[in-house]
């Protein structure tokens, strides 16, 4: 087959005929306009030109050619034809580069390089933002109570979560469109994570597909999913069951979001291109695409989900089931009734009910009301923390009170952001370090000796009054800015 012209694909530039190059082949994707998820907008956009840089961030590399006709694949073009375009570094590109070679902390480089619109969907929570911050504060109520004189020269802080090896007491938890702050995406979190054997969420809403996260995996590595449940129940059975034929070894349902919180930062973003769309929507329609990131993403969720829907997810699958977002006693317990493998105490990192309660604060109602129905630790039924941690002390507390592991979430994803798969395992390597150090001052050689004596939790449910300010924290959250006014003279 002879080679197409660059010349020749340009002529094809609209609505009527429009031919598009990515990864030098050529495409006429005229009949798939209307039909693209995004809209017909963003591939005019690059109509009759290469829309290679554009493809790569929110497409796995098959997309394409796994879903345009054959016909439709017209041949390479001819590299001789093609002009180089000299990409201009700008003096935001500029600035980013000797950001990073300073080293700095990993979220203030993530909120620094990332474009708004990625920091505002990264960043938000709902409403007054109270509960993210609340998250967070929650922690520095909390007071260790040290033993000393055990010999504390070999500490061990590896785990299992839900019978599963790991070497930290921390999972990466769920978070959505990885490509907003990184070409890599997720995949970033699982080479990594693959490499220094923790456990991986994948997220419904990543923006790499879930057999490509799947694929990137090193032999044996554990994975879980993170599940929102589809209005058309047959989709969502269809995925569970691939996910359980790849090897993920537990189910994660999203329990805290019948319908999203109103993240205004986000929201403010308005109109939502390409790489706001998740993969699991490739195919959809009514996509909503005007008020932020999050809107865009959450358009297919079940709101009618309810506990009725929990034996017939149990039918589906023999992966253990957890319920992510219990925020109650009621709840816990009825999720333990209902024979589940465990409930993460969450309320979505602040993204969903603005003054909800941290999950370290309700972590001790739920462990006493837990130990009704037998002994506790109890082998059967884990729980878990996730929201607001961010170093190693925040995990041993959280462990000493009940948890059997904690979700990070954002922590990771800004590492990424900022460094890549580096940034990932070096997020790695300052747990590890802190755990030692931590462990060793708090007299703790192992994750089973931490014991609720070894903290003070009495403050916990005190929300006035002074707490020490976290500066680090404070140095990279961005309040909610007013509307700018135009002056009038």
């Amino acid at each position: 087959m002879s080679l197409i012209s660059a010349q020749a694909v340009a002529e094809h530039a609209s609505s009527s005929s429009c031919w598009i190059i990515v990864h030098g082949k050529v495409y006429d994707v005229t009949e798939f306009l209307p039909e693209h998820p995004g809209g017909s907008k963003i591939i005019l956009k690059y109509a009759g030109k290469d829309a290679t840089e554009a493809y790569d961030p929110i497409h796995p590399p098959d997309a394409i050619t796994t879903h345009l006709p054959k016909e439709k694949h017209l041949g390479a073009v001819d590299p001789n034809t093609v002009v180089k375009v000299k990409k201009e570094v700008t003096a935001e590109e500029l600035k980013r580069q000797e950001l990073i070679a300073a080293r700095p902390s990993l979220d203030e480089v993530a909120k620094t390089i990332l474009p708004p619109k990625a920091w505002a969907y990264y960043s938000s929570a709902s409403d007054d933002e109270i509960t993210i911050r609340e998250n967070r504060a929650a922690y520095q109520r909390i007071w260790f109570r040290p033993r000393i004189l055990r010999d504390v020269s070999t500490v061990d802080w590896s785990t299992t979560i839900l019978g599963q090896r790991s070497t930290l007491p921390v999972y990466i938890s769920a978070t959505a469109l990885g490509k907003l702050g990184h070409p890599d995406g997720e995949l970033n979190l699982t080479r990594a994570a693959g490499k220094h054997g923790v456990i991986q969420m994948i997220p419904t809403l990543a923006s790499c597909s879930f057999d490509e996260i799947v694929d990137a995996t090193v032999p044996g590595q554990v994975q879980f999913l993170q599940l929102y449940v589809n209005r058309d129940r047959e989709i969502t059975k269809k995925y569970v069951q691939h996910a359980e034929k790849r090897g993920v070894k537990g189910l994660f349902i999203t329990v805290d979001a019948p319908q999203l919180g109103r993240r205004e930062k986000d929201m403010r973003m308005k109109f939502v291109d390409e790489s706001g769309v998740a993969k699991v929507q490739d195919g959809q329609s009514g996509v909503k695409k005007d008020e932020g990131v999050a809107r865009a993403i959450s358009s297919f969720i079940d709101p009618s989900l309810s506990w009725k829907d929990i034996p017939w997810f149990k039918s589906i699958t023999n992966m253990p089931i957890v319920l992510k977002g219990v925020a109650r006693p009621e709840d816990a317990l009825m999720a333990y009734d209902y024979g589940l493998a465990g409930i993460v105490l969450s309320n979505h990192g602040g993204r969903q009910l603005d003054t909800a309660r941290s999950g370290i604060e309700n972590l001790i109602e739920v462990v006493e009301a837990l130990k009704t129905r037998g002994p506790w630790p109890n082998p059967k039924f884990e729980v878990f923390v996730d929201g607001g941690i961010r170093r190693a002390s925040d995990v041993l507390k959280a462990i000493a009170l009940g948890a059997k592991a904690v979700g990070v979430g954002r922590a990771f994803m800004y590492s990424f952001c900022a460094y890549g798969q580096d940034g990932v395992e070096k997020a790695f390597q300052i747990f590890r370090d802190e755990l030692q150090m931590n462990m060793r001052l708090i007299g703790a050689r192992t994750i089973d000796e931490l014991t609720p004596d070894m903290v003070d939790a009495s403050g916990i449910h005190s929300h006035v009054g002074v707490t020490p300010a976290d500066n680090l924290y404070n140095s990279t959250y961005q309040p909610l800015a007013l509307a700018q006014f135009k002056t009038k003279l």
